[in-house]
């Protein structure tokens, strides 16, 4: 199954289902220090924050970001780290 995604209340969010457990929750505003499966995406120019619990990532995006051109960008990353 591949990485699905659900827009949240906040439009500067965006939910990403990742088809497997993620363990326990982290959050992370920056690589330093983040869990290594979701770091990488701090390389995604415009990624903001990021949340995982449960089965799924949330990433929290720049203002000056879209979701156009952000969401194949991480679900290719979600994709490759999740499978």
């Amino acid at each position: 199954m591949g990485v699905t995604t659900e827009t949240t209340p906040n439009p500067m969010a965006m939910k990403f289902n990742v088809g497997t457990a993620v363990g326990a929750p982290s959050s992370a505003t920056e690589a330093d220090g983040a869990d290594d499966r979701i770091a990488g995406l701090f390389g995604i120019d415009g990624v903001m924050s990021v949340f995982m619990t449960a089965d799924f990532v949330t990433v929290t995006r720049t203002e000056s970001s879209d979701w156009d051109t952000l969401v194949p960008q991480i679900v290719t990353l979600l994709e490759q780290t999740f499978s």
